[in-house]
């Protein structure tokens, strides 16, 4: 999952390498066939296509990882509260472990 960078709160020079690491993405290029165009369908393997056929596989590719987002999305926040509540139970038991300690220590010392 990408991370999310809040551009407003990075200084001039941190603004400047993430400007030169998005234009390391780009190459520049000219396609000598506008017709069709090669498609990477995994593992390594191209398909030559059409640029309207080219669409239309990518068009059907989105609506799947849709899909399959839309499925796994539950669990994800199933599991984000989970680990919430996990967090929120050891930061109350270090609480509880720290006033005991603390206690233990004025008890001593009287």
């Amino acid at each position: 999952m990408a991370q999310q960078v809040n551009i407003t709160e990075l200084s001039l020079p941190q603004l400047e390498v993430l400007k030169n690491q998005l234009d390391q993405m780009y190459v520049p290029g000219k396609l000598s066939d506008v017709t069709n165009v090669l498609i990477d369908v995994g593992t390594g393997y191209y398909v030559e296509k059409s640029v309207d056929d080219a669409r239309d596989f990518f068009k059907r590719k989105i609506d799947f990882l849709t899909k399959q987002m839309e499925k796994i999305q539950p669990a994800l926040q199933e599991k984000h509260a989970m680990k919430q509540a996990v967090i929120e139970m050891m930061s109350h038991k270090i609480q509880q472990l720290t006033a005991a300690g603390t206690s233990q220590a004025a008890a001593t010392k009287a």
